[in-house]
């Protein structure tokens, strides 16, 4: 039986998600922009615990010329695209303390290919689970939010690819679980995934395969706070933790008595567009660019995760096949 939290129980969350609160008195990071964001952000799931990492590396990214002309002329002409970002938690996206200014590796790379491409960006604060939908009605231009690249996506939204992530998981320092390498390790187990994921998606498409092994099905409690899913695991209504890797490796570092678990399968990530997307070309040039002059390789080690580096973007590649077990 899955769990929603309610628009209350959100707010309650918002407590625990200091393991995103940022430190006071941080300085702006290189990528951060100002952004409407919801109610309440300033205590939102994404902010930082510790200090965030401040370097500028977006600075110094000079226009691409080549890249720029791929851009459709409507574009050009009006200079600007208007993006949606989701924000969860470093090091894919947090917000500054004060509650509007979105940084991490998502915004260090939406700016780095704006600035690439001579546009001016200009960012919303949406939901995960409302982007793609928003995408496809052409309310916005491209999106952000670690989306994993899958073959069900792949028929609605066309994707620019820039790192790669995917699943791993977590639980708390006193669990038996030494790694999840085969779902029916999650039998009888509670797991707690955020809303509209491919971590929900994955567990809930391989439920049965407890059944088959004569074990109790797993329960997966979704929240639509990321904040909350920790909050669950801490509290011991939840045993597990399923996210992004290196959304689960910060996350362990920044709470007592969890325990990293193990990556469970890896994911292209990209920017998202409504499918059939003329902007498609002239992103993928742009992070090809970032790549030739450097500044990819920066961002990746500034927010620490060099191991998602991918060797050149792709325009809506194939899923990676996931684990058989």
């Amino acid at each position: 039986m899955s769990t929603r939290t309610s628009s209350g129980t959100a707010r309650t969350t918002l407590v625990f998600a200091l393991i995103t609160a940022a430190a006071v008195g941080l300085t702006a990071c290189s990528g951060g922009e100002p952004a409407t964001a919801p109610a309440g952000a300033s205590g939102a799931p994404g902010a930082a615990k510790g200090a965030l990492p401040t370097e500028d590396v977006v600075a110094a990214v000079k226009k691409n010329e080549a890249a720029a002309k791929l851009l459709p002329a409507d574009v050009r002409q009006r200079g600007g695209l208007t993006i949606a970002s989701s924000v969860a938690t470093p090091p894919s996206s947090a917000y500054l303390p004060d509650g509007r200014t979105v940084v991490g590796v998502d915004a260090d790379f939406s700016a780095a290919v704006a600035k690439a491409l001579g546009l001016e960006l200009k960012r919303e604060v949406v939901g995960f689970e409302a982007i793609l939908p928003a995408l496809g009605s052409g309310k916005y231009d491209v999106g952000t939010g670690n989306f994993g690249v899958t073959e069900e996506r792949r028929k609605t939204i066309d994707f620019v690819t820039y790192v790669n992530d995917g699943q791993g998981f977590a639980a708390r320092a006193d669990s038996t679980l030494k790694a999840v390498t085969d779902l029916t390790q999650l039998c009888g187990l509670k797991v707690a995934v955020n809303a509209g994921t491919t971590f929900e998606r994955t567990l809930e498409k391989n439920k049965g395969r407890c059944a088959e092994a004569g074990k109790p099905a797993y329960e997966v409690n979704v929240y639509s706070e990321t904040g909350a899913i920790w909050m669950s695991l801490q509290q011991g209504r939840s045993d597990v933790v399923m996210n992004t890797i290196n959304g689960v490796r910060y996350a362990v570092t920044q709470q007592k008595n969890l325990k990293f678990l193990n990556e469970y399968r890896r994911l292209d990530v990209g920017f998202a567009f409504k499918k059939g997307t003329p902007l498609a070309p002239a992103f993928q040039a742009a992070v090809n660019g970032l790549k030739a002059d450097g500044t990819y390789d920066r961002i990746l080690r500034k927010w620490g995760v060099t191991a998602s580096g991918i060797e050149r973007s792709q325009i809506s590649p194939p899923e990676i096949p996931a684990p058989k077990k």
